[in-house]
């Protein structure tokens, strides 16, 4: 029986650990641990990457949502329009602003912000749109843009799954105001620790991230606004200078791994592969299906040694943290159908086609015990006896 982890941070780093050793011991022989070159040419790197202007890095991807906001001018009494099939960091990020989290329901094909629904969220007090590039695919931005331009509203991209993603040939990061990027460990470009990064056009934006970092500070020990320890430490930055010079290939990888997925899952009952959007290139930090008896799939896989997850089990307004906003269970019917549905599947760019055929052979073994198991699970209703 293989070993499949859902993901494989060694096998990423055996081939850069030479690399890596190497940056991080010129840091420490430095000992400028923070707000030094490799934070700054970092942001100078993946501003680049992102076809964007500007980059600040910050201590993760909480932190650019929520600085991303503050910088938007977000503050209590604002809403943010967002949907609840995310991570609990996007609306832990709204609220640290002081702002109340509105959602909207998802598309059932991507299971990203459903843009038709938008116009009918918004209300006097709505102050940004907040997108969310889930799994590595992007929003179909034209029709969010359309929407902010039209209330006067700002946009503010949670792109912490999607780095290197694009719509319409343009790169996440370039697609609102701002855009937030984390640099968690799992993600497409992530830190052997915590961090992030906000990314912008615009030269105002980019001074207030730079303040409300660093306490609000440009000159040591004079504050011109209230800010906060949210500095990427040189370490991080070392080590991602090195990894984003990898990340197109990894992408890539992940891509072809995502269509091998595909093809040999195509046309199994009881399995929806993601779709990719027309517009979209998908950079699949997560390959999500959807299946039936998801829960029973799941522990199916672990036995046969595949480590599969879901992203996410229960939909953010659904959580208890969320209760006071006041929604109930049926809300939003996609996003809660989704969360009974979804499972990801190992994907990492060091998986081999192999190890795929091993979970999707695995996945339609499943399917066909169960097939096999309803004609005596019929015979037992009718009093009959299992053989």
């Amino acid at each position: 029986m293989k070993n499949i982890p859902l993901v494989d941070l060694r096998g990423q780093y055996a081939p850069l650990q030479e690399e890596v050793k190497e940056a991080i011991a010129g840091v420490l022989d430095g000992m400028n641990l923070f707000l030094g070159e490799n934070v700054f040419q970092l942001e100078r790197d993946f501003a680049a990457f992102c076809n964007a202007k500007h980059a600040v890095g910050v201590g993760s991807g909480t932190d650019a949502l929520y600085l991303g906001l503050r910088a938007l001018g977000v503050g209590p009494g604002d809403e943010v329009i967002t949907v609840p099939n995310t991570f609990i960091a996007t609306v832990s990020a709204i609220n640290m602003a002081g702002a109340k989290p509105v959602f909207v329901d998802i598309d059932p094909d991507t299971y990203l912000m459903d843009t038709s629904k938008i116009a009918a969220a918004i209300t006097e007090r709505s102050r940004v749109l907040l997108p969310v590039h889930l799994y590595g695919q992007p929003v179909a931005m034209d029709r969010v843009r359309m929407q902010a331009e039209e209330h006067g509203l700002a946009v503010l991209e949670d792109a912490c799954q999607a780095h290197g993603a694009e719509y319409r040939g343009a790169r996440t990061g370039t697609l609102g105001d701002a855009a937030a990027y984390s640099f968690y460990y799992s993600k497409n470009l992530g830190a052997y620790g915590e961090g992030g990064i906000a990314v912008t056009d615009s030269r105002d934006i980019a001074t207030q991230l730079q303040l409300l970092r660093n306490h609000g500070s440009s000159t040591r020990y004079y504050h011109s606004v209230l800010g906060m320890n949210s500095r990427l430490d040189e370490l991080q930055a070392a080590v991602l200078r090195i990894k984003l010079r990898h990340l197109e290939q990894w992408n890539e990888a992940r891509r072809a791994l995502a269509g091998e997925y595909n093809r040999r899952l195509a046309g199994l009952p009881g399995v929806v592969t993601p779709i990719e959007a027309p517009d979209a290139r998908h950079v699949y930090h997560l390959y999500v299906i959807r299946a039936q008896a998801r829960d029973e799939l799941l522990e199916w896989l672990k036995g046969h040694g595949v480590q599969a997850g879901i992203h996410y089990p229960v939909p953010i307004h659904l959580q208890e943290a969320c209760r006071e906003l006041g929604y109930e269970d049926g809300d939003f019917p996609v996003a809660e159908k989704v969360a009974d549905e979804i499972i990801s599947l190992p994907i990492y760019p060091e998986l081999t086609t192999t190890d795929v055929d091993y979970v999707c052979q695995t996945i339609g073994d499943f399917f066909s015990d169960r097939r096999t198991e309803r004609p005596a699970a019929a015979t037992v209703s009718e009093g009959g006896t299992r053989e």
